[in-house]
């Protein structure tokens, strides 16, 4: 099963697209994409993603364990950020830290939909606003992220003025996805549909250009990536695994419903290389890409799908 779902992942397109960027770099291709596109991409996923959250929203039915849900998912995504970049930071450096930290404390997409598929195939249903869980957990780690970055920067690594905070909350790419999530829930479901070819249908296009354009950016400071090599090895496939197996097993605090604890194990465990590349594509380039994105795409990733899911399913039936 989980051999299976490693090679269907290693063929997704948009994954592809990724190597082709690295394989361009390594025969001295001079494919690029343009600077103004690749921003326009950025934060078109980041629209995308946080539009389609807020629909989610909405659509749910709201009761109590759905509101601690929320809250349970947002403090996740809060505390793993805050805790992994003081683990990173004498290491890869504050950019890099707070890039790292800040994906690891997101969410990857495209995890969370095998997970669904792995948990169907064992007949085990989860709530729907899981789903709506998933885009909320985005911005929080972001803004953490953001906000340690400019807390401790990288050049003399002392704390900067009173507004940093304030500033996290107003970067572009956190307005961006916060403000489409609360369009996303105001929208009818007409209105939604009137937009979802831009919304929804051509997503994995421009996914696939963008992970593309990663690729090149992250082919030409591979050496980087080696040069760190043994520290973020090991941290892309331990600390993904201790935060699902904790979990997985101290959110039965807020829910006793099995599929929704191997949801939030997902959550906690996978690590975005959408949207928080986005996002530090644009507010923190001097972060190096050929550290974050390797590490949850071609690390964390099939990890998760073919050792974590198994362990986190069993720690959310019995305990």
């Amino acid at each position: 099963m989980g051999f299976s779902l490693l090679l269907e992942n290693l063929t997704n397109p948009a994954l592809l697209f990724f190597v082709l960027g690295l394989v361009a770099v390594m025969i001295k291709s001079d494919l690029k994409i343009p600077a103004n596109s690749s921003k326009f991409i950025s934060l078109y996923l980041l629209f995308s993603i946080g539009f389609k959250g807020g629909q989610e929203l909405i659509h749910s039915h709201f009761s109590m364990e759905i509101i601690w849900s929320v809250v349970f998912g947002i403090g996740i995504a809060c505390v793993i950020p805050f805790y992994t970049f003081f683990i990173l930071k004498k290491k890869v450096g504050t950019y890099n830290a707070a890039a790292i930290s800040a994906a690891y404390g997101s969410i990857s997409a495209v995890t969370f939909v095998t997970a669904v598929n792995y948990i169907e195939i064992h007949e085990i249903h989860f709530g729907g606003h899981m789903v709506a869980i998933m885009a909320l957990m985005e911005a929080p780690a972001i803004i953490v992220g953001i906000a340690l970055m400019r807390l401790y920067n990288g050049e003399t690594g002392a704390h900067v003025s009173r507004n940093s905070l304030g500033h996290a909350f107003t970067n572009g790419s956190v307005v961006i996805i916060l403000g489409s999530l609360l369009i996303g829930m105001l929208a009818s479901d007409d209105q939604a549909e009137g937009i979802k070819p831009f919304t929804t249908d051509i997503f994995n296009g421009f996914l696939a250009i963008f992970l593309l354009d990663m690729g090149i950016s992250s082919g030409k400071k591979l050496g980087d990536f080696f040069h760190h090599g043994k520290f973020v090895l090991g941290f892309a496939i331990l600390v993904p695994l201790v935060n699902g197996c904790i979990t997985a097993i101290i959110s039965q605090i807020i829910t006793q419903d099995v599929g929704n604890r191997f949801m939030f194990a997902i959550l906690a465990a996978s690590a975005s290389y959408i949207a928080v590349p986005a996002a530090m594509k644009v507010v923190a380039p001097k972060a190096n890409p050929s550290l974050y994105l390797p590490m949850a795409l071609a690390i964390t990733f099939p990890v998760n799908i073919t050792v974590g899911m198994p362990i986190y399913l069993y720690l959310a039936e019995h305990y």
